[in-house]
């Protein structure tokens, strides 16, 4: 969860990753924000994101986004 978080604050730093519930929802990420996410995510953890896993739900906050790291990688 460390990698991920690190991940995240490169790519924003104004944003509160460990407490923000509502990433997508209060469009305090926009679609590049996610697509670097999508890029860094599969290149940090070493797996690929299918299109159906891109849902709001998924990037919605960083406990989401691990839920789904974890998964992919099962």
């Amino acid at each position: 969860m460390e990698e991920l978080l690190e991940l995240l604050n490169d790519i924003k730093e104004d944003v509160d990753f460990e407490n923000e519930k509502a990433l997508v929802d209060d469009h305090i990420l926009d679609s590049f924000d996610i697509l670097q996410i999508i890029s860094d995510i599969s290149d940090e953890f070493d797996i690929v994101i299918p299109a159906a896993y891109v849902k709001p739900e998924n990037f919605n906050s960083a406990e989401a986004l691990w839920k789904m790291i974890q998964e992919l990688q099962d």
